[in-house]
């Protein structure tokens, strides 16, 4: 874009210099010239609302093309392994086939215009040099005539140039108001709130309660969750259960207030979140998701980002969660590499991390998004072990995507729909062969018995 607006600019400037010397030198010209401008405004006009267009495509269909390309690039071993380059190198190729057709248009749209101003040029000129050797000798001074002539050549080059410039920056501009769109989009709330700011010490007792809360993901969208009303007590553990498009993560995405309820509240020890700032609601809440992260930069930076314990606390945290002496035997130790993603680190390793950051922050209210489903069994009993013995205190809510890792927890949530079908412990529920809990686990039983078969 700078280099596009200074050669507009330039090309501008240009422009306005000779039509100042011209009106002092051969004024006349313009007689023919202003029309001239006028047709090649006109024909910028219509070329432009095409090209915006085009160009608005050519951004649209770069998008598939750089995504995918980075998606085989990160996943290129797996691509191997398979033997499935082919495919993926025919799906490319469609892309920028795809990407392609746009850009060509685009091109071929700029040569239209380009092709038409330089023959109004061409024939303006031409106009212009059978007009003065018609006339009759001593009607213009001949100086004046070759000067007029001079100017009017670089004139219609230079109202080419500009038109030509004026294009590529509209065309170019598309990508500033790509830019504006996102500028538009609305704010998270506040991270801090300084009027109402809970104690350091909130929450104590991490129990937590939904009256009638009401969700949806925008405004002309349906409604998630329908209106849930219930309480996970403090120190207990909650599992919650239900079938695809039930509304457990959107469940737990309103506990952070990473989607607002539409109606109805949440209180964590009778505060309600929607009250107090985003900094302060998520900084005393833990969770460790289902795909673990890692991020680019060191052990300690992925363990503690904003600096806020000692190095004791840290090694404190990796011996609990039994990756304190994988950690030693690297060279930087809590300063060891950590590449993008994690890469370098194991998926179970990660997913220790994880477990790490949870026990550095010691919040009392965790939330577990089927922390265990991408580990191995051996990894999978650590967490569970660290779980039960380090947080025997604490709210624990667990997303559960398999039905067995909620049977030991002290209630069940089980969600249809957007709503509560079934809320009680899951030997309540189990003794109940008609309940939908009951009849979950019997039916992910038979699945697994099958599979084994």
């Amino acid at each position: 874009m700078p280099g596009q607006i200074g050669a507009l600019a330039n090309s501008l400037i240009q422009l306005l210099g000779i039509i100042a010397v011209m009106s002092q030198v051969a004024w006349q010209v313009f007689i023919i010239f202003i029309p001239v401008i006028a047709i090649c405004i006109w024909l910028q006009q219509y070329y432009i609302s095409s090209a915006r267009e085009l160009a608005r495509l050519v951004g649209v269909c770069k998008a598939p093309v750089i995504q995918h390309f980075a998606e085989t690039i990160s996943g290129s071993t797996t691509i191997r392994s398979f033997d499935q380059e082919s495919r993926f190198r025919d799906t490319n190729m469609k892309l920028m086939d795809g990407y392609g057709r746009p850009n060509f248009h685009t091109a071929a749209a700029m040569e239209w215009l380009c092709f038409r101003l330089d023959m109004l040029s061409s024939i303006t000129f031409g106009f212009c040099l059978v007009f003065l050797i018609s006339i009759p000798a001593g009607v213009i001074d001949p100086g004046v005539a070759g000067l007029a002539v001079t100017y009017g050549l670089n004139l219609n080059m230079l109202q080419a140039w500009v038109i030509w410039n004026l294009c590529n920056v509209e065309n170019r501009i598309i990508s500033v108001e790509r830019l504006l769109q996102y500028t538009t989009i609305p704010s998270e709330p506040p991270l801090v709130i300084e009027s109402n700011q809970p104690d350091r010490s909130w929450p104590l007792r991490g129990k937590v309660d939904i009256h009638g809360l009401q969700v949806r993901y925008a405004p002309h969208m349906p409604l998630v969750l329908r209106g849930i009303t219930c309480s996970f007590p403090g120190g207990m553990k909650t599992g919650i259960v239900g079938r695809t498009g039930s509304g457990k993560s959107t469940l737990i995405q309103t506990l952070f207030r990473i989607v607002d309820p539409a109606s109805g509240q949440i209180l964590i020890d009778g505060i309600d979140i929607s009250s107090i700032g985003l900094h302060d609601l998520r900084s005393r809440l833990s969770i460790i998701p289902q795909d673990p992260t890692m991020f680019e930069g060191t052990v300690r930076s992925n363990l503690d980002p904003l600096e806020e314990y000692t190095d004791e606390q840290i090694w404190e945290a990796l011996d609990k969660c039994q990756l304190g002496d994988d950690v030693r035997r690297k060279e930087g130790k809590l300063d060891s590499t950590v590449s993008e993603n994690g890469e370098n680190w194991s998926m179970g390793q990660r997913q220790l991390v994880c477990l790490g950051r949870v026990l550095l922050k010691k919040s009392k209210v965790l939330v577990l998004d089927e922390a265990t489903a991408s580990v191995d069994t051996a990894t999978d009993n650590l967490i569970q072990q660290t779980l039960r013995q380090h947080f025997t205190d604490c709210t624990v809510i667990t997303i559960a995507h398999r039905i067995t890792s909620v049977l030991d927890s002290d209630m069940v949530l089980l969600l249809s729909h957007g709503l509560i079908d079934e809320y009680d412990s899951p030997a309540t529920l189990l003794e109940n062969k008609s309940s939908s809990f009951a009849q979950l686990v019997a039916e992910y039983t038979m699945r697994s018995n099958s599979s084994f078969e």
